[in-house]
């Protein structure tokens, strides 16, 4: 490792110290994040099967659902065995390349997570609003060409953060990332270059993907509003409105995370390190946990697939 005037060029390793401020108790942290990273992957894996084997849940909305799930295990799976690595084992240190590898799956995982609800955003307003277009407009054809699109856009967009890091940014002050993670804006403060253009870069990714999302989400649901609460009969407007409960639910606990994490980490400059971290862990291993058992509770087709395969009518 070559070392200039204090900083270091091109650093072949770096140490990810976990959640600073909390390496003591980091152990005992672990343990619920196992946990909820056990729970969430057996809800997804559990959905995936539902749906893959069920041939009445080939519809829109459960293959959104279905890709939803695959991503949240992919986006966790990114993560969590290196940070348990970090908290159990003591194993900090992560090849400069892995980790830039690291940052650019978390990163683009979330962008996809976020192209997907804005997917199933668009899929209820079309079938309550157009439901006698809703067959024509998302055939599978369509929802195909929606999933390798919003995968695309999010790594693509995403890329250009890693070139600018690996190409850009040549000496750093340290190699300590304060992070349990690889995170974008973690790596970029280790820089001892000017760092603007990579700052400014990651607040237009973030923004050109969850400002232009969460808009139309928000619109699509406006709209969705408008047309239940004219149906002429109360049951329709109840029918209708249920069958958009799970996806507000998950919409908002995604979404208010996403921005709790974002602000917090770079605009709460009194807020203690270990809250940022925390809140950062935490918008990456809540939604895969919770998304599945939303929708498990609210839908009863994926609730009559399960009592299928854990409950026998057969008293034998």
């Amino acid at each position: 490792m070559l070392k200039l005037n204090g900083t270091i060029f091109m650093p072949p390793l770096l140490t990810l110290i976990g959640i600073p401020g909390l390496e003591s108790v980091q152990f005992w942290i672990g343990i619920p994040f196992c946990v909820m990273y056990i729970i969430g992957i057996f809800g997804n894996s559990l959905l995936l099967v539902i749906i893959k084997s069920e041939h009445s849940l080939h519809e829109p909305m459960y293959l959104f659902l279905a890709m939803l799930g695959a991503t949240d295990i992919a986006l966790s799976t990114s993560i969590l065995p290196k940070m348990l690595g970090i908290f159990w084992f003591h194993l900090p240190e992560i090849c400069f390349e892995t980790c830039l590898l690291q940052m650019w799956l978390v990163h683009t995982f979330q962008c996809i997570e976020s192209g997907i609800l804005l997917a199933m955003a668009l899929d209820r307003y079309v079938a309550i609003c157009h439901p006698l277009r809703h067959s024509i407009i998302f055939t599978h054809q369509f929802i195909t060409q929606i999933g390798v699109g919003v995968t695309l856009r999010a790594a693509l967009l995403v890329a250009p953060c890693l070139i600018l890091i690996k190409c850009r940014l040549k000496f750093y002050r340290t190699t300590v990332v304060s992070h349990s993670y690889c995170e974008h804006m973690a790596i970029v403060k280790l820089a001892a270059e000017d760092v603007r253009i990579n700052k400014v870069y990651g607040l237009f990714v973030a923004f050109s993907v969850l400002g232009f999302d969460i808009i139309f989400i928000t619109l699509s649901y406006i709209w969705v509003f408008i047309t239940v609460f004219s149906l002429p009969q109360k049951e329709a407007r109840l029918r209708a409105f249920n069958t958009c409960i799970a996806h507000i639910c998950v919409f908002l606990e995604f979404y208010l995370l996403a921005f709790f994490s974002f602000f917090t980490h770079r605009f709460g400059f009194h807020i203690p390190s270990y809250i940022h971290i925390l809140l950062s862990n935490l918008y990456l291993l809540v939604p895969p946990l919770f998304n599945p058992i939303v929708y498990g509770v609210k839908t009863k087709q994926i609730q009559d697939q399960v009592f299928k395969i854990f409950y026998s009518k057969d008293p034998s």
